[in-house]
């Protein structure tokens, strides 16, 4: 199994050590690096996503939650970009957005994707800024992963 697992690192751009969590409760999906994202906070009692940290300080967050304030994207991406000191970044789409910038020095990448039922699916992943060449080229492929129903 190990020389199998060295095979695909070496073959492959993909990291063998992907993770793909899914979210029993909302179906909330997410794959990223468990390599990097190695620590796991306990679950909530609610059932509702999941939080990993990892050792240089990033910390990724998914959940599902319903849209009990009947947000758009753009009103989401609104609300959440008033809780950063500076935006860097806002796109929003027809059942999408994603919301990047500045906590006083942590990075924000924020992204929810408005699924069936009225449940909205979201990661957030937290970097210091200065580990933002590290954490930038991870950002877009473990958020283009996020889905769910």
């Amino acid at each position: 199994m190990l020389v199998l697992l060295t095979g695909v690192v070496v073959g492959s751009a993909a990291m063998a050590s992907d993770y793909t969590y899914a979210n029993p409760r909302f179906g909330t999906t997410i794959t990223f690096p468990d390599a990097i994202f190695n620590e796991a906070d306990p679950e909530p009692e609610n059932g509702d996503g999941a939080r990993w940290r990892a050792a240089d300080g990033g910390e990724l967050a998914v959940w599902g939650e319903y849209n009990a304030l009947d947000f758009t994207p753009s009103t989401l991406a609104d609300f959440i970009a008033k809780d950063l000191d500076k935006v860097t970044y806002r796109k929003v789409g027809a059942r999408w957005m994603v919301v990047s910038g500045f906590d006083g020095d942590v990075i924000v990448y924020h992204r929810a994707e408005f699924g069936s039922g009225g449940v909205i699916h979201t990661m957030e992943l937290r970097y210091p800024a200065a580990l933002n060449q590290h954490y930038d080229r991870l950002a877009g492929k473990i958020a283009d992963s996020l889905i769910g129903p």
